[in-house]
């Protein structure tokens, strides 16, 4: 029986192009959407671009244009991403500045402030820009923000809206206690509830609209405009068409809901938007997912602030939408902090690719052309079915929303093959015994097609492409993959 399954990434913001690390985050969310929908089960995918707040406001008044159109042409970098990535044809791409997203986020403020959450009070702090949020003093290293240290904090003293955060510190407790695995990996939910542990506190959900005007309006207040956490986070829903429509009740309500994120939004998703969303009475979030960074060549972590960052669109012009897909996917821990390089994705793609994947099915496919082995192939479907053959560990790692350890499978699989090769030798073996090399090379070719189906969730193209040559017993006019010099 078929599964309705929610997944979405956050929504990056619209202040600079975007970057590999985002990259990471869609690519993990685009595997396990197309995963869930070759094994049958219904799947919305979701992303975007967050286009309010501060930050988005400065960089529009620096570069000096107007901020709709700031917001209108990175948007478009952003939703560009799905053609250079391949991603889900079905993806859905939400904008904070929507229409209808405008009218859901003052639709849940309204619910929320009916229920009691909302109040009016006296607001000053230490605020990052950055990141979008208060700083405590216990947070601040000398006194900067430890995530954006090359950034003053501005000082804020105004009258705003406040969200009873307070009010939610035992519910989430209660919540993370009876969800036990409800933030993957194990250390970022430790993190997350030792935060909640020492005490929720209020924080600000408005700002007023002279000093900030680049944002949703408060409902029943013209003067004050949405802080931009309490309308962002609101996409989430917004895009399934809240409140009231068929899509929140299938795969909200009744689905299985998956939120991937960057460590950087723990809090935002794991506890501010959760308690939202019982302020608002609508059911939390079922799994999030949180990625660690990527670093540089120096160690340091990969951000726009820091000016490090690879643009994905390089990346893909410089070996291929596969093999980046591939890199982010394989060579990028699931949890922990990885580095990454363009030379790094060279060295894997020969290694893995040129050399691994790609000469594999060219030494496999020209051994079966040229002894004319025919193989009996199952229905392409049948693969997703057939799962004591495939084997549990591939299942088992996207059961468990480790999208990596599924294709390293694949890769020992690739390892696998190779050393059957080198220990069987089928292209001697034919000489002095030809059916029993050719029974050897029918068990690589029904082997390949299997590897070849399984990689779609990873590299889309790949899998055509090997499963296109084991089908029609022709190796490939050009290579797979060519070698990087």
């Amino acid at each position: 029986m078929s599964k309705n399954i929610y997944i979405t990434t956050t929504l990056p913001y619209v202040n600079s192009d975007p970057h590999v690390g985002f990259a990471m985050e869609i690519i993990r969310a685009d595997a396990l959407a197309r995963y869930h929908k070759l094994i049958g089960n219904n799947v919305f995918f979701n992303t975007g671009t967050d286009e309010h707040g501060t930050k988005i406001l400065e960089k529009a008044k620096e570069e000096g244009v107007d901020v709709q159109k700031y917001v209108d042409s990175f948007a478009e970098k952003f939703k560009g991403l799905s053609d250079i990535l391949n991603l889900s044809e079905d993806l859905k791409f939400i904008r904070t500045t929507d229409e209808n997203h405008l009218k859901a986020a003052q639709e849940f403020w309204k619910l929320v402030d009916k229920n009691g959450y909302i109040y009016k009070a006296k607001y000053e702090a230490k605020y990052c820009v950055g990141c979008e949020l208060e700083k405590t003093d216990s947070e601040l290293v000398d006194g900067r923000c430890s995530i954006h240290p090359n950034k003053d904090l501005e000082l804020i003293s105004e009258e705003n809206y406040f969200f009873r955060f307070s009010d939610f510190t035992q519910p989430l407790l209660d919540y993370y206690e009876q969800n036990k695995n409800f933030v993957l990996p194990d250390f970022r939910f430790n993190e997350i509830k030792k935060f909640v542990e020492r005490g929720l506190t209020d924080f600000s959900i408005s700002r007023k609209k002279e000093k900030m005007p680049w944002g949703v309006p408060v409902p029943g207040d013209e003067e004050q405009v949405m802080y931009v956490w309490f309308d962002a986070l609101v996409n989430y829903i917004s895009t399934l068409g809240w409140p009231g429509s068929d899509d929140f009740k299938t795969f909200w309500e009744e689905g299985f809901t998956l939120q991937i994120a960057g460590k950087d939004n723990l809090r935002q998703q794991s506890a501010m938007w959760q308690a939202m969303l019982m302020a608002a009475g609508i059911k939390n979030t079922d799994k999030i997912l949180i990625n660690g960074f990527l670093n540089g060549a120096d160690g340091k972590k990969m951000s726009k602030s820091l000016g490090n960052v690879i643009n994905p669109y390089d990346a893909v012009k410089e070996i291929g939408t596969d093999a980046v897909r591939f890199y982010l996917t394989y060579n990028v821990s699931s949890f922990e902090d990885s580095p990454i390089s363009m030379d790094m994705m060279k060295e894997s793609f020969n290694a893995n690719l040129a050399n691994g994947i790609g000469n594999l099915t060219n030494r496999i496919v020209k051994m079966a052309e040229n002894y004319d082995v025919v193989v009996k192939l199952p229905e392409e479907g049948a693969v997703w079915i057939d799962k004591e053959f495939v084997g549990q560990a591939y299942h088992e790692a996207f059961k468990n929303f480790e999208p990596q350890k599924a294709l390293e499978y694949l890769m020992n699989e690739v390892r696998e093959m190779d050393l059957f090769i080198a220990t069987e030798q089928p292209f001697k073996k034919v000489k002095v015994d030809e059916l029993s090399a050719k029974e050897d090379v029918a068990r690589l070719m029904l082997n390949l097609l299997y590897m070849g189906v399984l990689l779609e969730p990873f590299m889309p193209e790949t899998s055509a492409k090997v499963v296109e040559a084991v089908g029609t017993r022709t190796t490939p006019t050009e290579p797979i993959f060519k070698r990087l010099d």
